[in-house]
């Protein structure tokens, strides 16, 4: 995945939600790299912050982020937005200390995004991957980060009375997130309103804004946008807050009545967790390539040389590499092999095509050492006189021997493979492949 950055400058103008002054933002292309930064023209010499959870200094109803005299408030919906939408590097110009709130979402600044036209950059993005789970709780919220592949939020809004509990589960990317989240409008309760304005909040708030709660009643100027319009914006929010890391996140979190608050205890818990990571040594890779020195692979470096994974990986053990051409592997077969689930129930016999499967990685494993070649794999491209004498059952341990016979070029070889169980041969084949670079097709 690339960067992104905007392919023009766009501008919105509005109130703002607190402060109640008017405001003029303006997203500007930034160059791959720069990141998100925020930029006061209204203050002498204009001066910039690039948001952090650092930097956070009030959560009353809002994020705001300070350095130094510069202060933003209510970056919430805007940094939702840029996240929600995959965008990287942007300056966002402002006259005044807070964004407009507009209709109370994120969807005009999606809109903005759009007019602008997001524009893929040279360089690839880089995530913040969360490798183990993290916690926070807060009074009676709380939230899990779990490890994932991709950024998923499972989230419970509710208030105290119960009468609001709303429950959704989605995984964020920008389709979702312009579809199903970045319309939800800010809500507040009746009865906090009175408290919010004494301590001196929502000074430009209005049900132009905000969808008020009184009791089992709803007080809008329009009809909900979503029967859970509720809990879409505490996603909204959550997406917004953990922008704060600085980087893109992979993870999924599990929340339960989040809120600004609880939401930066998780961002600031992300955050150690990325300096650590910074700050550690970083391990020395082993090499990819089959070294002439290696007489035997364990499991670890099998992986290394070959792209195959669970379920999938049909070696255990190179014993050992005989000369240039051959080598002797080991395959253990145990009841816990998937295919048995089904190959067959109450007598359970490996699939022949598995069992040249691993002759034909075994043989991969060959040439990719006989060439050097790291980055390389090896393709699968044909089997001549292929014979399978015996049943292979759990518990057998298959020695698989691989002995490359023909190469053209060092790009397609041929080998002659067999399999045996305790000294008796199961299964034979002569294999044709080709080494090509890792992602050809």
């Amino acid at each position: 995945m690339k960067q992104r950055t905007l392919a023009r400058e766009v501008s919105i103008k509005g109130n703002a939600l607190h402060t109640g002054d008017a405001v003029t933002l303006t997203m500007k292309p930034a160059p791959a790299g720069s990141g998100i930064i925020f930029r006061r023209i209204d203050l002498h010499g204009a001066p910039e912050l690039r948001p952090r959870v650092d930097q956070v200094t009030d959560l009353v109803r809002a994020t705001t982020i300070q350095s130094g005299h510069a202060k933003i408030h209510t970056v919430e919906h805007v940094l939702s937005a840029l996240h929600g939408c995959g965008i990287d590097n942007i300056v966002i110009e402002m006259d005044a200390s807070e964004p407009p709130i507009l209709d109370g979402s994120a969807r005009p600044f999606v809109n903005l995004i759009l007019q602008g036209e997001p524009l893929e950059q040279d360089a690839d993005r880089e995530y913040f991957e969360l490798d183990a789970p993290i916690s926070v709780t807060r009074g009676n919220s709380s939230i899990i980060a779990l490890p994932c592949d991709q950024f998923k939020i499972s989230c419970t809004s509710a208030d105290d009375r119960g009468i609001h509990t709303q429950h959704l589960s989605l995984s964020i990317d920008p389709d979702v997130y312009m579809t199903q989240i970045a319309a939800a409008r800010t809500f507040t309760i009746y009865e906090d309103i009175e408290e919010l304005l004494k301590l001196g909040k929502i000074k430009g708030g209005s049900l132009d804004c905000a969808v008020v709660i009184r009791g089992d009643k709803i007080i809008s100027k329009e009809p909900l946008r979503f029967v859970d319009e509720f809990v879409r914006h505490k996603i909204l929010d959550l997406v917004g807050d953990v922008m704060l890391l600085g980087l893109p996140l992979k993870a999924h979190l599990v929340a339960t009545r989040p809120g600004h608050a609880i939401n930066a205890e998780l961002t600031k818990a992300l955050f150690a967790k990325l300096e650590e990571r910074k700050k550690a040594p970083k391990k020395k890779a082993r090499p990819a390539a089959v070294l002439p020195t290696e007489t035997s692979l364990d499991i670890r470096r099998i992986l290394d040389t070959i792209p195959h994974r669970y379920p999938f990986v049909m070696l255990d053990r190179i014993v050992e590499f005989i000369g240039d051409d051959e080598l002797v592997a080991i395959k253990n077969v145990t009841i816990n092999e998937p295919y048995f689930m089904g190959h067959f129930p109450g007598n359970p016999v490996m699939p022949g095509v598995l069992q040249l499967e691993a002759m034909a990685q075994a043989a991969g494993v060959v040439m990719i050492r006989r060439t050097g070649n790291s980055g390389k794999t090896a393709f699968f491209m044909s089997a001549d006189k292929v014979k399978f004498r015996k049943p292979v059952r759990p518990g057998d341990q298959i020695i698989i021997n691989a002995k490359i016979t023909k190469v053209r070029g060092e790009k397609l070889a041929a080998a002659e493979c067999n399999c045996t169980v305790g000294g008796q041969v199961v299964s034979s084949a002569e294999l044709m492949f080709a080494i090509v670079d890792e992602g050809e097709a």
